[in-house]
């Protein structure tokens, strides 16, 4: 792998993504929920294969402090962020991505037709994420799961 700055999540998710022979395993699709695995860790950051079948998703949530960024490999996702109270909609297809900063909370769901496979960076790794609620334009802790215990 190219080597990239420590910040530069969108440069390492997509160096990530440009590489699926290298990965360490091949995507899986679970009609159950949503799969994923971590593809590499390193003192600042950490990088994850997630797959989505049409319909699935998940809830609002934050990534517990950490930066991060992820890019789409294959398929199309929506990414929905809290704005002015309401879910706002970004669609991105194979090939887009995206930064984000530590206090991000969004939640990212296949609407589409086809299975999609996207990578994600974070650093640092993750410890902790937050799971919202948005109940009249308001939002609301619902649960905080950890690392190694949740996931």
């Amino acid at each position: 792998m190219p080597i990239v700055t420590a910040t530069d999540f969108l440069s390492l998710a997509r160096n990530y993504a440009a590489e699926p022979d290298d990965w360490p395993f091949a995507p899986r699709f679970d009609p159950a929920k949503r799969w994923y695995g971590r593809l590499a860790v390193a003192d600042d950051h950490e990088v994850w294969l997630l797959t989505w079948l049409p319909g699935q998703g998940t809830d609002l949530h934050d990534h517990g402090g950490s930066a991060g960024a992820f890019t789409v490999v294959s398929g199309e996702v929506v990414e929905q962020t809290v704005r002015g109270g309401e879910l706002a909609a970004t669609p991105y297809i194979a090939g887009d991505g995206r930064r984000f900063g530590a206090h991000h909370v969004h939640r990212i769901v296949n609407a589409g037709a086809r299975p999609a496979v996207t990578v994600h960076a974070y650093g640092p790794a993750l410890t902790a994420m937050t799971r919202y609620r948005l109940h009249d334009g308001r939002l609301s802790v619902e649960s905080i799961t950890t690392a190694g215990a949740d996931w």
